[in-house]
């Protein structure tokens, strides 16, 4: 199938890629535009994974301001280089997580920056609730690995269905962005304050 200049630039727009790996890949991929994005990601993100030792101290502090000052987003992800940094797909990103953060109010990064005594705490909850509803016993591990990992997908950034989006999680956006880049995005830790309520503990993990 014959590669017009169309084609590798509407994939360059949908990727981000440079003009001849798009080419490459459409050759590759016989046309196939679903099958080149995927090769593309799929090269990128095999990319990064070689990096993966690479330190992570570039990056933006993102701040987004809403409902006329009532709440308040400062988050900072991080890229290896400034090269990386300084680009309109990075400021993108970084806009946008600031938006999900805003909208969606996740309390961690990631599951390893949820504390044990708050996953203690929350399995203990649930235990005694579903006792006292008369749940049969031998049931109950199941249905609390299944409230657990509710918890998680709503209070975890990484796994928060994205908002614009909800068949990708942010951290599915992330990579996204990885595989287009190249390199390690990290998201190193954000606050969210919001007008009246108490100030929050800045959170900090990473995570590819």
């Amino acid at each position: 199938m014959e590669i017009t200049i169309e084609m590798i630039k509407e994939l360059r727009e949908k990727t981000g890629c440079g003009i001849m790996d798009c080419r490459n890949a459409l050759q590759s991929a016989n046309g196939d535009m679903d099958a080149a994005i995927e090769e593309l990601r799929e090269k990128g993100l095999q990319k990064a994974e070689k990096r993966a030792n690479r330190e992570a101290s570039e990056g933006r502090l993102e701040v987004y301001i809403h409902s006329e000052g009532r709440l308040v987003v400062l988050v900072e992800v991080n890229s290896e280089t400034d090269f990386v940094s300084k680009s309109d797909m990075f400021k993108e990103l970084t806009h946008e997580i600031a938006l999900q953060i805003a909208a969606a109010a996740p309390k961690f990064v990631s599951e390893a920056d949820v504390p044990a005594e708050v996953i203690e705490a929350e399995k203990a909850a649930v235990t005694e609730r579903v006792r006292e509803e008369g749940k049969p016993e031998a049931i109950i591990p199941k249905i609390v690995d299944g409230f657990m990992k509710k918890y998680m997908d709503e209070n975890v950034l990484l796994n928060q269905k994205y908002i614009r989006d909800e068949s990708k999680t942010i951290a599915d956006l992330i990579n996204d962005r990885v595989a287009s880049l190249g390199e390690r995005i990290v998201i190193r830790r954000f606050v969210r304050w919001s007008l009246g309520e108490t100030t929050p503990t800045p959170t900090e993990e990473e995570a590819e």
